[in-house]
């Protein structure tokens, strides 16, 4: 049995030879669309997974009024911009009450070549989680201790070749070029964080003494201490409370507050609309890649019922040396199988090449980590083209022992 499957392998490939420009074709075919439906997928559930573990252990996060998905992208991705600002006795208000743990307080507005520049305190470094609630960590120096020392995340540090004791200017706005630098208030980094794969990778960290002191004039232009410094107004905080079944209470609490209109938004309540506002997106690119992979399916099919007449010959030779006509039905079905079987396989591991060699880039530019390594999606692709491509070549193959039996030994075209 053994013997007579390996035969049968050989004398599939060996047919294959004999139209290998067709089979490369073929096969290139649906490797591009194994891959594009491979890749949709992995983008797609890598872009959740990224965005999710931006952030962990953070119960609420508060800022001025406006909409959910406003407030959670420019806080904790850094895109967009705020609203407004809010008053510090609103954050000592709620910073203060009972159920709650610990508070962040963070401003935003300035940026450093590109890079966002992120006013906050020192219990930044010390409560804030990302992935599976894991704490930042140091890679060289430690937090800032004066109004002029700033930390930076891996990847700045990385694309601008900066390390601790370097002297660099901050910019008014968030863009690259600014006409507004704060040459006069230079800050001198002290620490440079290990590398978390989110936003946190691209950002300078300031106190927020230090970025009062950039916008102050005149008189008011003394270094503060960063430790016990109270600014005028923040532009958001993140809450930590000691119960999780406080959750809702408080954020009724803030969002009904009529000192100053503030919105309060969990998290991961936010992260689900959000991926309720793209998901009609990622069902049309999964729609597009599946119509390609069955396009490239059904050009299986033309291409086999193209070459029937001419392998007309070639079936009857086989007959003249034993195969019986259910021998030609499995050879056309078993070599639909092999093209399909190398084009998937061979989609699905390019992908991974492709994933090697953009992951980098993909990190950088957008916070995404691509994974590398086959997933169980990849193997349902596999069979899914594998069964595909079997089914529509039944056709041909039916044909093609219809053929063998009227045509005998001899062919008749």
């Amino acid at each position: 049995m053994p013997h007579n499957i390996g035969n049968a392998i050989s004398l599939v490939f060996k047919s294959l030879m004999n139209r290998r420009a067709t089979a490369v074709l073929t096969v290139a075919s649906i490797a591009v669309s194994a891959g594009l439906l491979s890749m949709v997928e992995r983008v797609r559930t890598d872009t959740q997974t990224s965005f999710a573990n931006t952030i962990s252990g953070t119960d609420l996060i508060i800022g001025a009024r406006s909409g959910d998905l406003n407030l959670l992208l420019y806080s904790v991705f850094r895109i967009g911009n705020p609203t407004n600002k809010i008053a510090w006795d609103s954050y000592e208000k709620i910073g203060s009450r009972p159920e709650v743990d610990w508070a962040i307080p963070f401003s935003l507005g300035d940026a450093h070549r590109g890079y966002r520049v992120l006013a906050t305190d020192l219990g930044y470094f010390d409560h804030y989680r990302y992935a599976d609630r894991r704490a930042l960590e140091f890679r060289e120096g430690g937090p800032f201790a004066t109004a002029s020392d700033a930390v930076i995340g891996a990847e700045v540090a990385e694309r601008l070749g900066y390390d601790v004791g370097r002297a660099i200017i901050v910019s008014h706005g968030l863009t690259d070029t600014s006409f507004l630098t704060h040459d006069e208030d230079p800050f001198t980094i002290t620490g440079i964080l290990a590398r978390t794969g989110t936003p946190v990778d691209r950002t300078v960290h300031i106190s927020l003494s230090g970025m009062d002191l950039i916008h102050s004039s005149g008189a008011d232009r003394v270094p503060a201490p960063v430790e016990g410094y109270e600014p005028e107004e923040i532009t958001a905080f993140l809450i930590g409370l000691k119960s999780k079944t406080s959750i809702f209470a408080l954020q009724r609490y803030v969002n009904e507050l009529e000192d100053e209109p503030m919105t309060a938004v969990i998290p991961g309540v936010a992260l689900q609309q959000l991926w309720g506002l793209i998901r009609v997106a990622e069902y049309a690119l999964f729609g597009v890649s599946a119509m390609v992979v069955l396009a490239s399916v059904l050009g299986l099919l033309a291409t086999l019922l193209v070459s029937l007449n001419e392998r007309r010959r070639e079936m009857s030779v086989l007959r003249s040396v034993g195969a019986r006509p259910g021998h030609i039905f499995a050879l056309l079905l078993s070599e639909a199988a092999m093209l399909a079987f190398l084009g998937a396989l061979s989609g699905l591991l390019l992908i991974q090449l492709g994933i090697l060699a953009a992951r980098q880039f993909a990190l950088t530019e957008f916070g995404i980590q691509l994974s590398v390594g086959l997933r169980a999606f990849d193997l349902y692709v596999l069979a899914g083209i594998l069964g595909i491509a079997v089914l529509v070549s039944v056709v041909p193959a039916w044909r093609a022992y219809r053929n063998s039996l009227a045509d005998g030994l001899t062919v008749r075209l």
